[in-house]
């Protein structure tokens, strides 16, 4: 049958035309919304046991006996480039925290995650993340930010997201997200997703506590695996701040390269 639909519109346009447009501007809105992903919700940082209810000593679980101390923490795997060609001029570098069983200190602490996460991704058959130092300098400028402004969120006090902090920096991402956590050191802590009490005394400790809060966090755990429309990631950075008083914040972003 012949097509008798006119071959433009009354404005005098061609169709085709038109729809190579409409193409057009699709694609380069996907590609901005993957630019702009910032995955998994703030988590509720650990409750300190201290301070709920009015308790005003603690008491173990049943069976747990708090007066033996775990073993110092073992050497982790470098995670890798510590001195990378671009840093963020906001990065506190290494900062510490004497605990009773050891001196913690922030690099230790951020290879033991950067192991850990690729461990749990090997558990669901993903290849490891590459370390990249720039995103790792990116991240722990944003922990030591949250540390010292007295906020946690993905979003800065100067309305700055993820990605717009890393393309402050450099830009050779695509695809950018986002994990954040706080705990404490050497005190006893009420985990908000499983109610269970921890305690963190040694980095290997506290490396594994931050990665069990994003693995119990659903929109977390999502973005370490890749899960429900997350990008393949192809390397990451983590960001970890000590504080004196004992808080540790933790930033832990990915990256897509071009």
């Amino acid at each position: 049958m012949e097509d008798r639909r006119p071959s433009t519109d009354p404005n005098g346009s061609d169709p085709t035309d038109r729809a190579l447009i409409r193409g057009i501007l699709r694609f380069f809105v996907a590609v901005a919304l993957v630019g702009a992903i910032v995955f998994g919700a703030v988590l509720f940082a650990p409750t300190l046991v201290d301070d709920i209810g009015g308790v005003d000593e603690f008491e173990s679980p049943d069976g747990v006996d708090i007066g033996t101390q775990p073993s110092p923490s073992s050497d982790p795997p470098p995670a890798g480039e510590r001195d990378p060609n671009v840093t963020d001029p906001n990065d506190p570098n290494e900062s510490a925290y004497e605990a009773d069983v050891e001196t913690i200190d922030s690099m230790t602490v951020e290879d033991f995650v950067h192991a850990e996460v690729n461990d749990r991704r090997a558990e669901h058959g993903l290849e490891p993340l590459e370390w990249d130092g720039t995103v790792a300098s990116v991240s722990r400028a944003h922990s030591y930010d949250m540390a010292d402004r007295d906020y946690f969120d993905h979003v800065n006090p100067d309305g700055e997201e993820p990605m717009d902090r890393f393309t402050d920096v450099d830009d050779y991402c695509r695809g950018y997200g986002e994990n954040i956590a706080l705990t404490y050191i050497d005190r006893p802590v009420q985990n908000p997703d499983t109610d269970e009490t921890d305690r963190h005394e040694t980095a290997e400790e506290l490396a594994n506590g931050l990665v069990d809060q994003w693995m119990n966090s659903t929109p977390h755990r999502q973005a370490i695996l890749e899960e429900d429309g997350v990008p393949d990631w192809d390397r990451a950075g983590v960001g970890v701040y000590l504080t004196d008083d004992g808080e540790a914040y933790a930033s832990h972003n990915f990256c897509r390269e071009y």
